[in-house]
């Protein structure tokens, strides 16, 4: 029972649990995603990137606070808000989790544990350990190759590294910079911590697609090789780099 597993050792090791949720126009999604987290965490902040709806008047209304971007910055720029949120608050777990109502914010407790037991530095929720997630076709593909990418000849491996929902512990937080502006900015987070031998774990979460109105275009497959390519230059980036 994860629950009562984490809240034990939270109540023993008294630690801080922020969550920083990265928002772009979310304003259908984000009241319910706050108010099942708060259930879970310590504080909650929500990161509204530029959002042209009332995704951070509604996330104030909900009772947290809200970071907001005059203009959109891209995921790797929510992300660079989210750890800065997390420093600011002295975070010692922060999880990030997404604001278009595709995760399930009860599963957070099952991402806590890792971290609270000391056998993880991050935690990973990870669509396709069990096999049972359903999502579209394309989107399963991209992953794939996307993770097979970053996988290829390292010892350390996923099985979802494109997962937005995660958990990280204060080290990481207190040290993790950013200079990847997309969503390569994931796989860039995951390169500098697999570089440094920080303890990756992944543990099966469920993710909804009901209310995902994207589909296969050209868009989609421009954006899919792109942090294709990404991968390979942050891979290359970082072969022979120390990382600080």
């Amino acid at each position: 029972m994860p629950n009562k597993i984490t809240i034990s050792v939270s109540k023993e090791t008294k630690l801080k649990i922020v969550a920083a949720i990265p928002s772009f126009n979310t304003q259908d999604h984000i009241a319910d995603v706050v108010a099942k987290t708060k259930k879970h965490v310590d504080e909650v902040i929500v990161i509204d990137d530029g959002s042209t709806d009332k995704t951070a008047e509604i996330a104030r209304k909900a009772g947290v606070k809200v970071v907001k971007h005059p203009q959109n910055k891209g995921y790797g720029g929510a992300l660079r808000s989210c750890f800065e949120a997390g420093r600011s608050q002295d975070a010692d777990i922060l999880v990030i989790i997404d604001g278009d109502g595709q995760h399930n914010p009860d599963e957070i407790s099952q991402l806590l544990s890792p971290i609270m037991l000391d056998k993880a530095d991050l935690v990973i929720g990870s669509r396709f350990i069990d096999g049972k997630q359903k999502m579209p076709g394309y989107r399963k593909f991209g992953i794939g190759v996307i993770t097979f990418l970053w996988n290829i000849g390292s010892k350390t491996k996923v099985s979802d590294s494109q997962s937005g929902f995660r958990a990280y512990n204060k080290k990481i937080i207190k040290n993790m910079l950013i200079s990847e502006n997309g969503m390569s900015s994931g796989i860039e987070i995951l390169e500098k911590l697999r570089k440094k031998n920080h303890r990756i774990q992944e543990i099966p979460i469920t993710c909804s697609y009901e209310n995902n109105n994207s589909h296969l275009n050209t868009k989609a497959i421009f954006h899919g090789m792109s942090v294709a390519f990404s991968v390979i230059k942050i891979r290359l980036k970082y072969a022979f780099k120390k990382v600080n």
